[in-house]
C-alpha cells in the first residue's frame, strides 16, 4: 500500500508526547520493542537521542540511538551508535513509513552525528519482517548473536 505522505526523521521535542503516548501496538510486535512513552520516561540524557518519524507532520513511528556504553555490547566499534525501539504505531503501519525512516537513516545520521559511522543493532530471530526491513534499507547481518529478553537476537550493522 503506497502513502500520500513522504516520512521524515526529526529529533524529538515534547511537542511530539501526547501522540507518542498514543501509539498502538498488537502484542505479538510489542514483544519485540517498547512503547515510545515507557522509554521516554526513562531517558533524560543525550546518550540516548530519540528519534521521531513523522508523516504530514504527525508522529507515526520511533527509535532510539544510543551512544551509551551499550554500543559496546553489539560492536568493537568507537564510532557506532546502536539503534533500538523502533515502532510504527499500529494504524499507521503498512504505509512504508517504516522503511521510508530508515532510508533516510545514514543521512540523518551523518548531518546530527557526523563523527558516527556505523549504525548496529539486534533483532530477534524470530522477527523475521523487522530482518527484511532492515536487510532492504542496506543493513548487513554482522554474524555476531547476543541472548536477548526474548530469545537469540542478530546483530545488524550499517556502515556510514
Amino acid at each position: 500500500m503506497k502513502t500520500a505522505f513522504q516520512a521524515v526523521l526529526k529529533k524529538y521535542q515534547p511537542a511530539y508526547m501526547e501522540q507518542l503516548k498514543a501509539f498502538e501496538l498488537p502484542v505479538e510486535q510489542a514483544q519485540f520493542t517498547a512503547f515510545p512513552i515507557d522509554l521516554l520516561q526513562t531517558i533524560e540524557d543525550e546518550q540516548h537521542p530519540v528519534v521521531v518519524i513523522l508523516a504530514d507532520q504527525e508522529p507515526v513511528g520511533f527509535f532510539m540511538l544510543h551512544t551509551s556504553a551499550r554500543v559496546a555490547e553489539y560492536t568493537d566499534n568507537p564510532h557506532a551508535m546502536l539503534l533500538t525501539a523502533l515502532s510504527i504505531t499500529y494504524a499507521q503501519q503498512g504505509k512504508g513509513y517504516a522503511k521510508q525512516g530508515m532510508n533516510q537513516l545514514a543521512s540523518f545520521a551523518a548531518k546530527e552525528y557526523p563523527a558516527v559511522n556505523e549504525i548496529v543493532l539486534a533483532v530477534n530471530k524470530r522477527n523475521i519482517s523487522a530482518q527484511k526491513l532492515y536487510q532492504a534499507v542496506g543493513f548487513q547481518d554482522s554474524g555476531r548473536r547476543k541472548m536477548g529478553r526474548k530469545g537469540e537476537q542478530l546483530v545488524f550493522s550499517l556502515p556510514l
